[in-house]
């Protein structure tokens, strides 16, 4: 008697693929051998024809199982060739970003919003690709792209943007010439991308940042005091200030920069400082110390 034929969990058959497990289901659904029922997975008359059939266990209950040969199926084979880009495999073409940081550049291009589920497609982004996706285990919402979704320029070059933070440097012609400097001295200004122009890297960065998590912010805000001191950014929502501190202050800026932490401190105000240090992990950083204050992004 033939031994039984093994038989491979849709996760399992997933790994023998290598193809993400989400995108499984999505191809399955599509081809119509599953559909989805409350909670969970069922066969369709498709599926079983294919070979799918249910298994128990005290852990998972009943699930659906396939047979192993079943990885060799002319279709199943093709997804190899098509496969999907989630924010998360998107990372490893740009390490400095985070899934969450891709995710709000997205969103900023108008290609996805962020709803009560998860990231939900708009028509933009359906119209560059997008596959509105739904996990199995959690019924979040996510959103996964073509694999030559990279080769769009546009993407490419905003992803790229965020993931070095090169400034984009441009001679400001708005701003009064120091009679002091060398004639030669051109003065530099960064622009952040809501427009904002700021003086350094690091302001830059903590500016998109903000942007890109869709907080309202102003830029050399003035602290509620007769004694005019500016902070370099405020956040309304949650009233937090945000002040950079760079590798070399001038000494002229240092003293006022101990002073306005004394303000601070006296009037008990919400604050955070951002050092040059944390430019590579302003996610971490900015997100942690705005969630200390309540604010969650």
């Amino acid at each position: 008697m033939p031994p039984e034929e093994e038989k491979l969990s849709t996760t399992a058959l997933a790994k023998k693929l290598d193809i993400p497990v989400q995108q499984l289901f999505a191809v399955l659904k599509d081809y119509g051998w599953i559909q989805r029922t409350q909670d969970s997975w069922a066969l369709t008359p498709k599926g079983e024809y294919e070979g799918g059939s249910y298994q128990s266990s005290r852990r998972y209950g009943s699930y659906i199982v396939w047979p192993e040969q079943l990885a060799q199926h002319p279709l199943l084979q093709a997804i190899e060739s098509n496969q999907r880009l989630t924010a998360a495999s998107l990372s490893r073409n740009y390490p400095h970003l985070q899934a969450r940081q891709i995710n709000r550049v997205l969103a900023e291009l108008g290609l996805q919003h962020h709803g009560i589920q998860g990231w939900e497609l708009t028509k933009l982004g359906r119209a560059w690709g997008g596959l509105q996706e739904e996990s199995n285990s959690s019924g979040a919402f996510h959103i996964t792209w073509p694999g030559e979704f990279t080769d769009n320029p546009v993407i490419h070059r905003e992803l790229s943007r965020q993931s070095t933070q090169l400034p984009a440097r441009v001679a400001s012609g708005d701003v009064e010439p120091d009679l002091f400097a060398n004639a030669n001295t051109v003065i530099d200004r960064y622009h952040g991308l809501d427009g904002h122009e700021l003086g350094t890297p690091l302001q830059e960065a903590v500016c998109n940042w903000l942007y890109l998590a869709q907080l309202a912010h102003a830029i050399h805000r003035a602290l509620p005091t007769q004694e005019l001191v500016y902070a370099d950014f405020y956040v309304p929502v949650g009233h937090v200030y945000i002040d950079c501190w760079e590798t070399d202050v001038p000494a002229g800026e240092l003293s006022g920069k101990f002073r306005k932490r004394e303000l601070y401190r006296t009037l008990e105000l919400r604050h955070l400082e951002i050092n040059a240090g944390d430019a590579a992990h302003l996610d971490e950083v900015l997100g942690r110390g705005l969630l200390a204050f309540g604010i969650r992004v």
